[in-house]
């Protein structure tokens, strides 16, 4: 059971951080977010 949260947890992260990266800079400070501030944003989506 562990595994499979583990695996969709990381899936989670990883299709928020490639949404994030497929933004423009410009979409970014849009929303208030550094592209080095992915990662995180990435990170507490999975939380």
């Amino acid at each position: 059971m562990n595994l499979a949260r583990t695996f969709r947890n990381w899936r989670a992260y990883r299709e928020t951080a490639t949404e994030l990266n497929r933004l423009s800079q410009r979409e970014l400070a849009d929303l208030g977010i550094a592209r080095s501030d992915i990662p995180a944003f990435a990170r507490q989506a999975v939380r």
